[in-house]
């Protein structure tokens, strides 16, 4: 049900916005649900779900193939999709949008086939102390098979990126830099557009891995100029199982295949087989049809709300939600950067991040403890895991207070 009143002056309707998530009315363990795990996945609106439902009811079919009504409506649905993520990121074509499972599989791929095809013994692959795993052991895999090697741009206490270090790493080696838009650990975000700028003047590509930030902030791969950019649809409202990888046509044309199997041929031989155009070139087998027609409904959804609210409304969460948590006696912020999306991890004295989290769960608030996927981040800190509480446009200043009211009460309960 698109609520077409969500914005009907500045005043962001959060409330309004709040009743076109239907999982934000659940209780756990007898409690109403604070979700604050948003950097793990995001809750779906109805327009979402609705248009799961619908697919399976009218338009259920295989794609690209078959010539029957069903395939031709469910082929048209689905690369109108292609379209719609597209014109969200302003591609400079269609077909430099290709599906994949997710993020992860976004940077495998590039890593499979642009590994194979560009980076040799000798070369190194660029990442950041920062990275999620995904952008770290995708590359480690390349790095051991080919006899490249990994180098890894430091940070501060603060959590930023020291670009006057990594400038001075650069060389006629680099072959590729990998880099999170958003740190989903820290909150981060990275100076992206400076770090492409530099890496192009010494004709290095650089791959933008944006799962953290296709939610929080509206993104233009033409103005950054990025040769990859990532991202899953679960951590934009959509469903799970769809990702985007966005890639230079010169790229794309000149990579191999990825995986093969139907779609990504033209014709097939048991001497040759020829690949298809752009993107089927590395679309092989059956997709998640219906999350990629759907991955269009989140992208309306958020559009219909607007980017400048969105961040006007996280941003205060964001600076709430950290004033309030530092007046708790022991509790220290891990990420202070000065440009940060909505994430806020944490640490109280002595007490494990898991203890907390499980007082926390008791209480209806959904927070994310561990080490989040960033274990050499952690290593960094010298930890072994925060708590990490992730706030979305539906999230509220009273829910913050049930956050801090609940991390109070564990440390009266684990002291």
């Amino acid at each position: 049900m698109k609520n077409d009143n969500i914005i009907e002056s500045t005043e962001f309707k959060v409330e309004m916005i709040r009743k076109d998530f239907p999982l934000l009315t659940t209780t756990v363990h007898g409690k109403p649900l604070v979700y604050l795990d948003n950097a793990a996945t995001s809750q779906k609106p109805w327009d979402v779900i609705k248009a799961i439902e619908n697919y399976y009811a009218h338009q259920n079919s295989n794609i690209h193939r078959g010539v029957h009504y069903l395939s031709q409506l469910a082929t048209e649905a689905y690369e109108e999709s292609r379209k719609k993520v597209a014109q969200f990121i302003n591609t400079a074509h269609n077909h430099e949008v290709i599906f994949t499972k997710g993020t992860t599989d976004g940077i495998n791929l590039v890593a499979s086939s642009f590994g194979r095809k560009f980076i040799h013994s000798g070369d190194i692959i660029m990442i950041s102390t920062m990275e999620h795993h995904s952008n770290i052991v995708p590359w480690q895999l390349l790095s051991e098979y080919s006899g490249a090697s990994l180098s890894v741009i430091p940070i501060n206490e603060k959590g930023e990126l020291l670009l006057d270090q990594f400038k001075s790493m650069l060389n006629k080696k680099v072959k590729l830099v990998c880099i999170a838009y958003v740190s989903n650990t820290l909150g981060t975000v990275n100076p992206v557009k400076k770090i492409i700028e530099i890496s192009h003047q010494y004709n290095i590509p650089v791959l933008i891995d944006a799962a953290q930030a296709i939610q929080h902030l509206p993104i233009d791969v033409q103005e950054l100029d990025c040769d990859f950019l990532v991202f899953s649809g679960h951590k934009m409202y959509g469903p799970t199982g769809i990702g985007v990888l966005y890639g230079k046509e010169k790229w794309l044309e000149d990579m191999p295949p990825y995986q093969g199997g139907g779609d990504m041929i033209k014709t097939v031989s048991f001497d040759k087989t020829t690949y298809n155009e752009l993107p089927f070139k590395f679309e092989a087998g059956t997709p998640n049809i219906e999350a990629g027609i759907c991955l269009a409904n989140a992208i309306a959804y958020i559009k219909n709300i607007g980017f400048d609210q969105i961040h006007r409304h996280e941003h205060e969460l964001l600076e709430y939600a950290t004033d309030e948590l530092l007046k708790i006696a022991g509790l220290k912020i891990i990420g202070t950067a000065a440009h940060k999306a909505s994430v806020i991890s944490f640490i109280v004295d002595n007490i494990h991040p898991y203890d907390i989290g499980l007082i926390l769960d008791k209480l209806g608030i959904a927070v994310r403890t561990g080490h989040h996927c960033t274990q050499p981040l952690m290593d960094f800190y010298g930890i072994a895991g925060t708590v990490r509480a992730s706030f979305a446009f539906y999230n509220t200043k009273e829910e913050v207070d049930q956050l801090v009211s609940g991390v109070k009460k564990a440390v009266r309960m684990l002291s």
